[in-house]
């Protein structure tokens, strides 16, 4: 599938596409014959509309035949998480039920995506509203993780199908969401590189619900430097922002601060040993490393145990919107929610002050450097057997959201790219983090660090055939 001209780069894509060298009917037709051959096996998809998309991609055909251009991401296929309104798709945000008509009404988001006219392939598997890191959905299913072949392992949440629907060659570009980590989990899962925007820049009108305080839009691709093109394409009609993702600046003009702690603890075979060569690969070609640890990461994962603030805002959204959603959930989002039930308000309020501390403290401190270097995901993708024994399943799920979520409880961008694999040859990521509001040159600090370490495609290579 290297060959495929879905893993090109996004910028050749779009180049292909005008200068009649791709075409948006040959992107849909391999996706189509790429889900003939995976999907089954991958299980990326909740709804597929590739038939559609391949009318539509006929249609975009003629039109930029006849010089018409409706932006970036013209004919390029997409897969949008199952979160997501999406004009003429079922929304059932990883539930047992579809939801109402206003949650197939697009929000901001889409707009902007739907008006540059992609093909948009399908709706993508997410864990149900959600709510956890691993992919799992008692309703429908998780999707395979493609790098194993003999056992299913989970591919990452909660944008479960997202990163599956890249590697297995069906999508260039997916959208996620990431609210403690379900765009960076998923992407570091399965390979490829994940955007977590900062909360509030993106809006989240029209997205499903789960923390309305800390959910926020991202993007999963092959490369960083997909991830920026598209991010140009989507951040001007979304804020009216002029400022675009700048050049990558050369390494020796970068600091990187790398913790002492916390997100290297407990960490599976393999995993910190990969992520510790390349930040030395990194600080060989001239980046400047220096240690440096966020202020009350502690509290702040032990808040994040105690529920935080998805499990309240969540009810609050179920109680009010879709009551009759509450008795049919998945027991592993049902336990959480009723936990919230015993949240008094003034704990509630708490923890929000909470919040507002942590942003200001981690604003402060990650001053003193370009963005901050961890591994994206502590544990190896855990494979659905060893989640069956009680109590198994929380403590994984708790494992895999750990070093993410500091990045949400912070207030931080974010993003994710492949550094290699683990001892169990599943994929590795590397977490870049910078402070709030940063996104576009974050993006340049990762293309710069995939400059030096290479794609997930070229570190990676192909996972085995289903």
């Amino acid at each position: 599938m290297t060959d495929s001209p879905l893993k090109r780069p996004l910028r050749e894509q779009y180049a292909g596409l005008r200068n009649g060298t791709l075409s948006a009917t040959a992107l849909a037709e391999v996706s189509l014959a790429a889900h003939r051959s995976r999907g089954q096996h991958d299980h990326a998809y909740l709804t597929w509309n590739g038939e559609a998309a391949l009318a539509l991609a006929r249609t975009i055909d003629a039109v930029i035949r006849q010089g018409g251009d409706a932006g970036a991401l013209m004919g390029i296929p997409v897969s949008i998480k199952d979160i997501y309104a999406v004009p003429g798709l079922p929304t059932y945000a990883g539930s047992s039920q579809r939801l109402p008509q206003q949650w197939e009404e697009p929000g901001p988001m889409v707009a902007a995506l739907l008006a540059q006219l992609p093909s948009v392939m399908g709706k993508t598997h997410t864990v149900e509203f959600a709510f956890g890191g691993l992919g799992t959905n008692a309703h429908w299913g998780a999707p395979r993780n493609p790098w194993d072949r003999q056992a299913h392992r989970t591919p990452g949440g909660s944008s479960a199908g997202a990163g599956v629907s890249l590697v297995g060659g069906t999508a260039s570009l997916a959208l996620g969401t990431d609210t403690a980590g379900s765009v960076r989990i998923p992407a570091s899962m399965t390979g490829v590189a994940g955007l977590k925007t900062t909360a509030g820049r993106w809006p989240t009108n029209r997205i499903v619900p789960l923390s309305t305080t800390l959910d926020t839009p991202g993007l999963l691709a092959h490369r960083v430097d997909d991830l920026a093109f598209a991010f140009d394409a989507l951040d001007r009609p979304l804020t009216g922002r002029t400022d675009r993702v700048p050049a990558p600046p050369p390494l020796a003009d970068l600091t990187f601060g790398v913790p002492g702690a916390f997100f290297w603890d407990d960490c599976s075979p393999g995993i910190a040993e990969v992520v510790e060569a390349a930040i030395r690969r990194l600080k060989d070609a001239g980046a400047r490393v220096v240690t440096l640890d966020l202020p009350h990461t502690d509290e702040a994962y032990t808040m994040f145990q105690q529920g935080g603030l998805a499990a309240a805002e969540l009810a609050a959204f179920l109680k009010t919107e879709l009551p009759e959603m509450i008795e049919v959930l998945d027991p592993n989002v049902a336990a959480r929610v009723k936990a919230a039930d015993d949240m008094p308000a003034w704990e509630y309020v708490r923890r929000c002050t909470v919040i507002d501390r942590l942003y200001a403290a981690a604003k402060s401190r990650l001053a003193d450097v370009d963005a901050m270097l961890t591994p994206t995901v502590a544990i190896t993708p855990p494979t659905l057997e060893s989640l069956l024994p009680e109590g198994a399943y929380a403590r994984a799920n708790m494992h895999a959201l750990r070093n993410t979520v500091i990045a949400n409880f912070m207030g931080l961008c974010g993003l994710t790219l492949p550094v290699g694999k683990d001892s169990a040859g599943m994929p590795v990521g590397l977490q870049v983090l910078a402070g709030p509001w940063q996104d576009a040159r974050l993006l340049a600090i990762g293309q710069a660090i995939e400059e030096q370490l290479g794609t997930g495609i070229s570190l990676l290579g192909e996972p085995p055939a289903p």
